[in-house]
């Protein structure tokens, strides 16, 4: 370990520290509390000198800006070997070398990462789980694998006490890539103004108990006694290198879309009146249908992408204090972001790891959780994160839907184009979007529903025409839009036909209004 006086140092020295075949483990959130001032130098050292080489990067959410920071600094041939991903979403250049073969990739579940990264910190062989059974990442299916290059297995079953798991290996890291708001001179980081905690604390103890160097990069330098004990997130014996931002304004915001927000951290709170409503849409009608779903005293999990929505419409009925509200970057109440900045919330009621949260949802304490949906097919299974060509990732998509209660898929019924005009009961479909998401058979399966069947969740589907219900494994038309041709604007969409038993009823009114 460094001591105390050497600590400090520059983003170059920093990437000096990364050796030629390390496993270099990065934590961030999209943009949040991403090291980009490292991930900027390491990328320029491999530019100029060829240096490091074939390094394998882990992360539980890929960091990036959909164009080029963040991962997609190192997104160059030579300097990357493998990738161990949970979402790639945000990282176009990566992703390119993925689906081109030029390096070996895996996609795993996110929440199973962070807790891989424990059992990595605890010297166990590896994590121990049933997290992904019958989705591409059960070893029977993909196993994770994202391209033909990929050829070992990472991901086994086994079988404890007549039961079923997936065993998830240990691998030894030999450095952690952090991000943190201030640190002193013994090396404690408090994370103050970061929006987000995620699972830094179990990665810096995988890292150093694999012999391995901690790198955080920070805004501030504190005195010694600064900051309080309780603040700390990291004590100073699990860091090695601390790198203060040079560039904080393109180097260290708090978010994408966000230089500093002091209600994204709690250091402040926005009044009511400023969080702006959603607009008119479809987007708006899925969002309050699917709030319909909610009684009042569930603990729920919002999705990016059109769930995101559900906080906003929540807040403007007055009714977000009659739920506890969740995010899997650990941010819990408030009121979501959207992109690009999903995974932060505008006045946060508490923000703990992102490890923590998973662990909450692995052991089946959502009540209810509303999630995106690509493609979804006749056998209730569903792909988010392979598609149309593009490789999103799972992110924690299959950790939250494996235990949840009730789990709500929410999306426009197709994509590419649609236009709706509202009314004030329904609407009319005035041009259809180009590209199904009802299919006969998904390209990816990102959430099994069979295992849906078996665990007996509730799974509903919402789009902005049409609900349906997957009953003993088939989908059933629940209701309609006012204004909906069933045959033509709905049947004709699909490629397979689901069950009407009875008159579908029609959605509520107040979806539209």
């Amino acid at each position: 370990m460094s001591t105390v006086s050497d600590r400090f140092c520059s983003a170059e020295a920093a990437a000096q520290l990364i050796d030629d075949g390390s496993t270099v483990a990065v934590t961030g959130f999209r943009f949040a509390g991403s090291p980009e001032e490292i991930l900027k130098a390491l990328g320029q050292r491999h530019a100029q000198r060829q240096q490091p080489q074939n390094i394998t990067i882990v992360f539980s959410s890929a960091q990036g800006d959909s164009d080029s920071r963040g991962l997609d600094h190192l997104a160059r041939p030579g300097l990357l070997k493998r990738a161990i991903g949970g979402f790639f979403g945000v990282t176009p250049k990566l992703t390119r070398l993925i689906m081109d073969e030029q390096l070996e990739a895996y996609n795993l579940p996110q929440g199973q990462i962070t807790r891989l990264y424990h059992a990595i910190a605890a010297g166990q062989p590896g994590h121990v789980s049933d997290i992904g059974t019958g989705t591409f990442v059960d070893p029977r299916i993909d196993g994770g694998r994202l391209n033909s290059r990929t050829k070992d297995d990472i991901v086994e079953v086994i079988h404890i006490s007549g039961r079923e798991w997936l065993f998830y290996r240990s691998f030894p890291i030999q450095a952690a890539l952090i991000r943190g708001t201030a640190a002193d001179s013994r090396g404690n980081i408090a994370m103050g103004r970061e929006a987000v905690k995620l699972e830094t604390l179990p990665l810096a103890m995988a890292v150093k108990n694999s012999g391995g160097k901690v790198i955080v990069q920070v805004e501030r330098r504190v005195d010694d006694g600064a900051l309080h004990p309780k603040d700390v997130e990291l004590p100073g014996y699990l860091v090695d290198a601390i790198v203060v931002c040079e560039d904080p304004v393109r180097n260290h915001p708090q978010t994408l879309a966000c230089q500093f927000d002091p209600a994204f951290c709690g250091e402040e709170r926005k009044p009511a009146s400023q969080i702006e409503p959603l607009k008119p849409g479809e987007r708006k009608v899925i969002a309050r249908r699917a709030a319909m779903e909610l009684k009042g005293g569930e603990v729920i999990n919002l999705g990016s992408g059109i769930p995101e929505g559900i906080g906003a419409v929540l807040a403007e009925e007055g009714r977000l204090a009659s739920v506890h509200l969740s995010l899997e970057s650990g941010v819990n109440g408030g009121v979501p972001e959207t992109q690009p900045d999903f995974g932060v919330c505008t006045n946060p009621e508490a923000i703990i790891r992102a490890d923590d949260q998973f662990t909450f949802y692995d052991g089946g304490g959502l009540d209810a959780t509303f999630l995106g949906f690509a493609q979804i097919d006749a056998a209730g299974n569903v792909n988010v994160s392979r598609f149309s060509g593009q490789l999103v990732g799972c992110g924690g998509f299959i950790d939250i839907t494996r235990r949840t209660k009730k789990v709500v898929y929410c999306g426009t019924f197709n994509s590419g184009g649609l236009k709706i005009e509202l009314s004030d009961r329904g609407l009319r479909i005035a041009r259809q979007g180009r590209y199904r998401k009802f299919l006969s058979a998904v390209e990816q399966i990102t959430s099994s529903g069979e295992q849906a069947r078996i665990l007996g969740q509730r799974v509903l589907v919402i789009t902005e025409r049409c609900v349906l219900e997957l009953r003993e494994g088939r989908f059933e038309l629940r209701e309609v839009a006012d204004g909906i041709d069933i045959r033509r604007d709905v049947l004709a969409e699909m490629d397979f036909k689901p069950s009407i038993p009875r008159e579908p009823a029609l959605m509520p009114a107040r979806c539209f209004s």
